[in-house]
Order: C-alpha cells, then structure tokens, then sequence
C-alpha cells in the first residue's frame, strides 16, 4: 500500500510539474505573437478576466494619475537572481477606475529588511507604455501580513475593497521610466520552463524507482528464492 501511495503521490507531482512547463511555454509562444500587435487602445483595456486573457501580453500606451500614497512593495522578488521588491501602484484611469502597474524592481536593504525605496512618483498626469499581463504571481506565504507596505502578494479583489477603487482584472509591467531608477528586465514567462521539466522528471524518475523496488522485493526475489526440501 506504501508503494502505491508513493506511485501516486510522484507522478501527480511529476504531472503538476510538466503541465506547469507546458503552460509557461503557451504563455511565451502567447507572448512573441501578441508582442508584435499594435498597441492596444486604452479605451479598450479588459474589465473582466475573460477579455483580459485575450490581451495577455499586448503592448498598451495608458495616461492617468499614480495613486502614489497605496504603493506596494512585493518582497522576495528576484531581477538577475538578486532579492528585492517588485514595486506596484495603481494608476487612476480618466474611467474613474484603476489598473495596478508593476513599475519596476529594487533591491532591499539587506541590514534593514523594514526599509524600502524611495520612488519618485510624479503628481498630475503621467503617460506611460508597458505590457498587459496577468496580477502579480503569488508566492508561498507563511502566513504573513496582507496589509502594510511591505507584502508578500497582494490579491486584486481585496486590494481593490482596500483602496476603495475598482481595480481592472490585470496588471501592466512598465516598460519606460522617468529616471526612476527602477530595474526592470521583466523575466519571460518561459524563462525557467527547463526547471519545470526537469523536476517532472525526476518526479517521473522517483515513481518509477518505486514501482521497481516494489515489483523486485514483492514480486520477483520472493521466486527466485531456492525452496527449501521437507
């Protein structure tokens, strides 16, 4: 029963693995056809998350106001393999309602981790260019504080109740700055694909040591062993 147990519990994770890889190379091949369309009219930026998946990864010119004062500081981000902050804030649209925009990444101050960095947010209207993307992907919490400057994710629907502003079903990662010193080389969705398939084979490899070792000391040494005379 063990070794079923362990079959199971290997390939699920094996599968879990190869479909995560499938779908972030979906995603990128998603990336390079949409990538090349013309930009996409703010007037037609998605209000649900079915017209929102269908522009993943377009190109967009916005223009509007920064909330500045309900930045977000998303911890444990990683730019070039370093740790910082994806910093995130809403950009009020002429619609009355907002887009959060992932303007960037910063380092962290690795003596103070309550520390962040100051960001110059220009006051009146501000256009900027970026990239129609999914919300923010959400990273394993142990239980940490959902409110704060400082987050470890931030869910659309609650921020939004937070803010008191209706939030569109997506983000934007900008792709131009006004001397903010903000990084950002936003990794490709299929940058790390290998990984995923790696580990789904050796989640794959793992359920198949098992089921050998099981069928070895259950099925097969038990016949091999020399009877003994009565």
């Amino acid at each position: 029963m063990a070794a079923l147990v362990g079959i199971g519990i290997t390939s699920a994770a094996g599968r879990w693995q190869y479909r995560k890889g499938a779908t972030k190379e979906a995603q990128h091949q998603a990336l390079l056809e949409r990538s090349v369309l013309a930009p996409l009219p703010q007037q037609d930026l998605a209000r649900s998350d079915e017209q929102a998946a269908a522009q993943h990864y377009r190109t967009v010119h916005l223009r509007g106001h920064w909330l500045a004062a309900r930045t977000v500081y998303l911890d444990n981000r990683q730019m070039d393999g370093r740790p910082g902050f994806y910093i995130v804030t809403p950009l009020q649209l002429a619609a009355g309602d907002a887009v959060l925009v992932q303007r960037g990444w910063a380092p962290r101050d690795l003596r103070d981790r309550s520390l962040v960095p100051a960001v110059p947010t220009p006051e009146g209207e501000v256009e900027l260019q970026g990239r129609v993307m999914p919300p923010p992907a959400r990273l394993f919490d142990f239980g940490g504080v959902a409110g704060g400057t400082i987050r470890q994710n931030l869910d659309l629907a609650a921020y939004s109740r937070e803010i008191g502003v209706p939030l569109r079903p997506l983000s934007i990662q900008q792709a131009t700055g006004a001397g903010d010193g903000l990084q950002r080389r936003w990794p490709a969705p299929a940058a790390d694909v290998q990984k995923h398939y790696g580990y789904a084979v050796q989640w794959f490899g793992m359920a198949s040591l098992i089921a050998g070792l099981y069928l070895w000391f259950q099925l097969l040494k038990p016949r091999l062993r020399p009877s003994v005379p009565s």
